[in-house]
């Protein structure tokens, strides 16, 4: 008589299963390697849980090698391409995008949480607020600057606006080394009233009234604009659940 077995082949698992051991691969792996194994693991990576999180410089490497790859490779590119609407966290960092790319890419990115697109110079207000008409669980958003691109340049707050008009639900904001005064930081903070994080170094149009801000956004974190990135360890939190720096200053 034959004992059961308990033990359950690979090829037996749930897709949603196999999709998140899938995630722990690289993306080279899961593109070329694991559609060619058998229908249901192919199956499985095709479905969206495999790509809710894409490493940018992965996907670059994959793409450029893309001639090389099998037919199966290709249809798993022609399914990312159609069901971007299951990516949660998308990092494009210095990427050439323009404002119509944007808009475009954004059509489909309802379900993004955490966004990051850093020293992409060429993103105006207009795209800033299709990004946030169009991902409206956006949690995390990262906009960063180079000083060398913001230096000599006027201040203005239509980016701070169309932030704030349009991100209601952030809860991290990091807006280095941008033009913006105290206008359009308090129409951020004062629209967005789940900020937790508020990244301003480098935003020398701002200056705050610490005890105003303390007291009107108590849990809110804010690193001011004459920190460095050596300074931040030098952070003491205080009883009213707001960060603020006590370290040495920047001088210009």
């Amino acid at each position: 008589m034959e004992v059961a077995s308990d033990i359950r082949g690979w090829d037996e698992l749930i897709p949603d299963t196999l999709a998140l051991i899938f995630t722990k691969l690289s993306l080279r792996e899961r593109l070329t390697m694991i559609p060619m194994v058998c229908k249901s693991w192919a199956s499985a990576v095709y479905g969206p849980y495999c790509w809710q999180e894409i490493e940018i410089t992965d996907w670059s490497t994959a793409f450029t090698s893309i001639g090389k790859m099998s037919l199966r490779t290709r249809k798993s590119f022609t399914f990312i391409a159609k069901n971007a609407g299951s990516l949660r966290d998308l990092r494009l960092p210095r990427c050439n995008m323009n404002d119509y790319a944007i808009t475009r890419l954004t059509r489909k990115l309802s379900m993004i949480s955490f966004l990051d697109l850093s020293y992409c110079v060429k993103i105006g207000s207009n795209a800033i607020k299709t990004i946030g008409k169009n991902c409206k669980q956006l949690e995390v958003f990262c906009w960063n600057m180079h000083p060398t691109y913001t230096w000599g340049k006027p201040f203005e707050d239509a980016k701070a606006y169309a932030i704030a008009s349009t991100m209601s639900k952030l809860k991290r904001l990091e807006i280095v080394y941008h033009l913006i005064t105290n206008e359009g930081v308090l129409k951020i903070i004062s629209s967005c009233p789940k900020l937790e994080c508020l990244d301003l170094r480098g935003c020398w149009g701002v200056k705050l009234d610490t005890m105003s801000v303390k007291q009107n956004f108590p849990k809110l974190m804010v690193l001011r604009p004459q920190v460095l990135d050596s300074d931040v360890d030098e952070y003491n939190y205080n009883d009213d659940g707001m960060w603020f720096y006590e370290g040495r200053v920047e001088e210009l």
